[in-house]
């Protein structure tokens, strides 16, 4: 029988590519979500979920660009020997699923790809796409065991003819700690945009130019 590139062997739905459900974040899979407060898997800056199947766990990945979105996985919170599986929209439409290895600040393609039962889409200007990778792997410098917990970076950036480039921002996010795939979170990071009035000092300034303007000058 033909090869379909569907796990079944039953045609194609309407739609190929099943939405990302928000609902299920922190209950059934975990997620961390970039952007603005409030967002989702199609208007966050840059999304992923993870949750366990079997022996695999599932990722999805969304971002807004038209090139590609990662996730690496980091023994510690700085680039450079990691694992990375990132999303590549190329020149043809496609999106695919590919294998890296940061090796300092340059991420070098490795042929080994552990994802499966890959797919991915490019609507309004997001790159998206979900795929499986094993809990365990034979020991192997570029492939880390998802059994163990390893933080998360997070990035996105444009492509030049189906290759990644640097990513969008100077200094991509990172999660706070490292992830456990045995535990699921919904955890928001808010973007830059978003930061300037987070911290105790701008609060504090906050409310003394309101008590100035309140209150006039002499």
């Amino acid at each position: 029988s033909d090869c379909t590139g569907y796990p079944f062997p039953t045609a194609p739905p309407v739609d190929p590519f099943a939405k990302i459900r928000v609902d299920d974040c922190g209950k059934t899979k975990g997620c961390f979500r970039y952007g603005k407060p409030g967002c989702n898997a199609e208007t966050c800056d840059y999304f992923l979920s993870y949750r366990r199947i079997g022996a695999d766990v599932e990722f999805e990945l969304s971002a807004d660009t038209d090139g590609w979105v990662a996730v690496g996985f980091s023994s510690d919170k700085k680039m450079g020997g990691d694992d990375v599986m990132a999303c590549v929209h190329d020149d043809n439409g496609r999106v695919r699923i590919q294998h890296f290895y940061n090796v300092g600040q340059w991420a070098k393609e490795i042929q080994r790809n552990p994802a499966r039962d890959e797919e991915g889409v490019f609507e309004n200007n997001r790159v998206t796409c979900r795929f499986k990778r094993p809990v365990y792997v034979p020991r192997e410098e570029t492939i880390v065991d998802l059994h163990l917990s390893w933080y998360y970076l997070f990035a996105w950036g444009p492509a030049i003819q189906g290759s990644i480039t640097r990513h969008d921002i100077d200094s991509p996010p990172v999660s706070e700690h490292v992830v456990s795939i045995y535990k699921y979170e919904d955890i928001f990071m808010p973007s830059a945009a978003y930061q300037t009035f987070s911290s105790p000092f701008c609060l504090l300034l906050i409310v003394a130019l309101t008590f100035y303007l309140l209150m006039g000058t002499p």
